[in-house]
């Protein structure tokens, strides 16, 4: 029973480490057009003593910020230029997608680790 739960537990880590990746990705989608906003990004890790699934803590994209030509914005420099964000939207789509297959992926080892326990327990009920 104890390596039951020790893939659920891990499964739930790894959904909990997407779902927070999955934050950060819809933070920088919705701060696509704010100037001088820095993409936020998180790595994942393997705690030392359980082994689970942990994010790293959140650092900024430190690549460079797009120039935006807009002389109206009160923004803009002297050459009519302002510091735009570093969000690419297709690399962020592209990281969702990657992160609700992760998601899937724990959710189905999850499920089936539920469906193990629940056919155990009949099979000790007969």
């Amino acid at each position: 029973m104890s390596d039951l739960s020790t893939s659920l537990s891990f499964a739930a880590s790894g959904m909990e480490a997407q779902a927070q990746r999955l934050r950060h990705v819809s933070e920088n989608i919705a701060n696509a057009d704010t100037p001088g906003y820095h993409r936020k990004l998180v790595g994942f890790q393997a705690a030392m003593d359980t082994g689970l699934v942990e994010t790293t803590p959140v650092h900024l994209d430190q690549s460079a910020l797009t120039s935006v030509y807009d002389p109206g914005n009160p923004l803009a420099d002297a050459s009519g230029h302002y510091d735009g964000s570093n969000v690419d939207l297709v690399i962020e789509i592209a990281d969702a997608r990657e992160a609700q297959r992760s998601y899937d992926a724990n959710l189905k080892l999850f499920d089936q680790a539920r469906q193990m326990t629940q056919s155990l327990f009949e099979l000790l009920r007969r």
